[in-house]
């Protein structure tokens, strides 16, 4: 097997090490510092714009007409309230503090987070239907605009910060990062054919510049675990219990899709979170240490992704 192809058939895991390796090349090796530094500054530019990028190829073969509201949506939605719903209770209930409190609402981050924006990139790439997952990604970013600002607050006191102050500024980050590209997506659909036509032609585009995105978070959700100031078991049980809740998450949205002949679209709604959205708030609302929740999240997800990816391989082989 050559190594363009390994890298072909294990892009995310491929992505994954590539990204973890460069962050402790470039921190452990002092004659690398300045290239870190001017690193550090191109990466704050290329990810946002590497992300931009894989929504907007994505979105490009939505097909608008048959953006719909389904069933296995509402379920869906039914189901991450019920379980944000629960988390919340057994903090309120118990009246849990302190460092057991902090591991709780590391999960809850990772609870409570919406539907990736990317969620749509890996469905395509499984077989899924990706119209109705754009659909889905909507509908769960707007319930996060309505539930993070009413759950959050009741946990952590937060000053000057009412709901619907909250609800506007994360609905102002979901309009930047994914309202503009999927107008874009549209806009080339319809009217500019040849770049169309490009992306049709090129299908694996927007997983390749996700795979790149996925290298680049990696590498900062490894720095921020490393210069973490909670002790190492801390860490370790942060890691596990996000594991878990990621394990929960794909099982209940594989339940769900089973009972509507929507295993991939319902399994990658539930469990593929916008781990992004969940460290800026964990950062607005809760503590830093709760943010690592959503950063081993998305390590997680990602193995269970190409898990999938590779299962779907071998079975059309």
């Amino acid at each position: 097997m050559t190594i363009l192809r390994f890298l072909k058939e294990w892009t995310l895991p491929s992505a994954i090490v590539f990204g973890t390796l460069m962050y402790f090349l470039f921190a452990f090796v002092p004659a690398l510092d300045e290239a870190a530094d001017t690193l550090g500054q191109v990466f704050d530019v290329v990810f946002p714009f590497c992300v931009f990028l894989t929504l907007f190829t994505t979105f490009a073969k939505v097909d608008f007409h048959k953006m719909r509201l389904t069933r296995w949506q509402l379920w869906l939605v039914v189901a991450q309230l019920l379980l944000t719903a629960l988390t919340v209770g057994v903090v309120e209930l118990f009246g849990i503090s302190g460092n057991a409190k902090v591991l709780i609402e590391a999960m809850l981050t990772c609870v409570i987070a919406p539907c990736a924006t990317a969620a749509p990139v890996v469905t395509g790439k499984l077989g899924g239907d990706i119209n109705t997952m754009t659909t889905y990604t909507l509908i769960s970013s707007l319930l996060c605009a309505l539930t993070i600002p009413a759950v959050f607050p009741m946990l952590e006191h937060v000053e000057n910060v009412t709901f619907i102050s909250a609800s506007l500024t994360i609905m102002e980050k979901l309009v930047i990062v994914m309202l503009l590209p999927l107008f874009l997506g549209w806009f080339v659909r319809h009217y500019v054919r040849k770049l169309y036509n490009f992306i049709i032609r090129h299908p694996n585009l927007s997983f390749y510049l996700w795979a790149v995105s996925l290298a680049i978070t990696t590498g900062v959700t490894v720095k921020n675990i490393c210069h973490s100031t909670c002790g190492t078991f801390a860490l370790i049980l942060i890691a596990l219990l996000s594991f878990m809740v990621c394990l929960l998450h794909f099982i209940i949205g594989r339940g769900i899709g089973a009972k509507f002949n929507e295993k991939i679209n319902c399994g990658q709604g539930m469990f593929q979170k916008n781990t992004a959205m969940a460290i800026w708030v964990s950062y607005m609302y809760l503590s830093p240490v709760a943010s690592i929740g959503a950063g081993c999240y998305v390590l997680w997800q990602n193995i269970i992704n190409s898990w999938e990816i590779a299962e779907a391989k071998h079975k059309t082989t």
